[in-house]
């Protein structure tokens, strides 16, 4: 059986390029709706290891991450993902949609 942080790395590692995925909806689809902050610990702590790509995470808002805001930045846009003057990427053009996976949930 797999480990909840196990589940994580292989929704991060199924993000394509040139799109985007929130905290919150990858900790859904490792089996977890309230795991956003295990998903922040893994990326964190083992992107360079298992090679995840860490810039393709944003917040529910679609902001980017404070610490390493402008590598993120220079990363996604390398991908063709757009990040506006407020480091926010729009996520109703670049938010993953794996599989169909309903997102009403990130609404509310």
């Amino acid at each position: 059986m797999e480990t909840f942080t196990e589940k994580i790395i292989g929704v991060l590692q199924e993000i394509p390029e040139g799109s985007v995925a929130t905290y919150g909806q990858v900790a859904t689809l490792a089996g977890n709706r309230r795991g956003a902050r295990q998903v922040a610990r893994v990326l964190h702590s083992m992107s360079a290891k298992h090679g995840l790509p860490w810039h393709r995470v944003v917040n529910a808002k679609g902001e980017i991450v404070v610490g390493a805001a402008d590598e993120q930045k220079k990363l996604l846009e390398q991908e063709g993902v757009a990040v506006n003057a407020r480091m926010r990427v729009d996520l109703g053009r670049y938010q993953w949609m794996d599989g169909g996976m309903d997102m009403d949930w990130l609404e509310g």
